[in-house]
């Protein structure tokens, strides 16, 4: 039985292989029964699953039609923008000495610090190893990564530059708790205190606050989805701070979340919605006060103004109509603002959106946005539309 790190090495030398992958018809099932009377049922395997994860790809890496992946390595990968955004600040570093990325996986990571310094990509998998040296190449970069196989929890990280990207999966599911990462949190605070600077990638779902005295939490996000919590510390750390982050604009905002006022005061003409990485930095009352905003309840993080304000961290809606939670004045609403489809958002007010969309009458001609929300202390549905 091959091994997965021969089924890649057949992989990458067996060009007959991916010209009968591609002439192949039908189903997967079909296409994998012919091609197994030509070739072995592991490779097969591979190349059609690799196939289908080149599909994908594109829309985390730029070249992501050419890497090389397995299923879990593509899912945990860092989008090429999120790793490019970390990757400048190593670069501002100026560093002199190599980074070492740590369980660096397929090297999405690695391939972005790469424009920073040489990198040396570990990981206790000797077949992502070899993706990593693969798909350094695929970037044109791989004299600037020397791939190592090795358990990482026996390196000496002491006075040396870090990226790590502990394993979320180690227990098989996803885990939302540091202490079930591998390695677990008590090797993430090790690493903060030894080595010279760094990062750490963790979920932006984790619970990661309180854990990393000294260190910069920056939230990052991508078109609007909050993407991870990067641990800074160290060198790479300008204090003990949180940050939240837009990409693709880049802008970026800093403090610290008592810093700033809660200020209520009623609906005005205008309803934003925060970036999710502002609003998991804790950051939102710290940007109301930067922008001129106000929230409309102390538990909604929904900000208002009566004159339109633009900021990258937030997405902007006209208010049309506000009415009670009550679907008969939900329904009459929704029929107002003549709507051909409607999006529905809420936050802390517990909603079954399908379930409200199927009861509601979308036979006009605009697309609406329903906000189910509490306005300073009682729960109200506004009828919107983007600006």
């Amino acid at each position: 039985m091959l091994t997965d790190v021969e089924v890649l090495s057949l992989l990458t030398n067996s060009p007959e292989l991916w010209t009968a992958v591609r002439e192949e018809a039908g189903t997967e099932l079909q296409r994998q029964q012919r091609l197994r009377k030509q070739f072995d049922p592991a490779l097969v395997r591979g190349a059609i699953e690799l196939e289908e994860l080149r599909r994908l790809a594109p829309a985390k890496f730029s070249r992501g039609d050419r890497m090389w992946f397995d299923r879990k390595g593509l899912e945990q990968a860092t989008p090429e923008a999120v790793s490019q955004h970390k990757a400048i600040r190593f670069r501002s570093a100026s560093l002199t000495e190599p980074v070492y990325d740590l369980c660096s996986g397929i090297g999405g990571d690695a391939i972005a610090l790469s424009a920073a310094a040489h990198v040396i990509g570990c990981d206790l998998s000797e077949v992502n190893s070899r993706r990593l040296e693969l798909n350094a190449a695929v970037y044109d970069v791989a004299d600037r990564i020397t791939a190592q196989t090795v358990d990482i929890t026996t390196l000496n990280v002491r006075d040396r530059v870090i990226h790590l990207d502990p394993d979320r999966r180690a227990q098989g599911g996803r885990s939302l708790r540091l202490e079930g990462y591998q390695p677990d949190l008590s090797f993430m605070q090790q690493i903060t205190r030894e080595a010279s600077g760094g990062a750490i990638k963790v979920s932006p779902a984790s619970n990661f606050g309180g854990k990393f005295s000294g260190c910069e939490i920056e939230l990052v996000s991508l078109n609007g989805e909050c993407k991870e919590a990067t641990i800074w510390f160290g060198s790479m750390a300008p204090g003990e701070l949180w940050r939240a982050t837009v990409l693709p604009s880049g802008a970026t905002l800093s403090g610290q979340p008592l810093d700033a006022e809660t200020i209520v005061q009623p609906l005005g003409t205008y309803l934003y919605d925060p970036d999710p990485a502002v609003v998991r930095a804790g950051l939102v009352d710290l940007l109301a006060a930067e922008i001129g905003l106000w929230r409309v309840d102390d538990a909604e993080e929904y900000l208002s103004s009566d004159k339109l304000v633009d900021s990258p961290f937030v997405r902007a809606f006209e208010v049309l109509e506000v009415v009670s939670n009550n679907p008969r004045e939900i329904r009459e609403a929704v029929r107002r603002a003549e709507c051909r489809s409607i999006e529905i958002k809420c936050r802390h007010v517990p909603t079954d959106a399908d379930a409200l969309r199927r009861k509601l009458p979308l036979d006009g001609d605009r697309e609406g946005v329903l906000f189910i929300a509490r306005l300073q202390g009682k729960t109200h549905a506004l009828t919107a539309r983007r600006v």
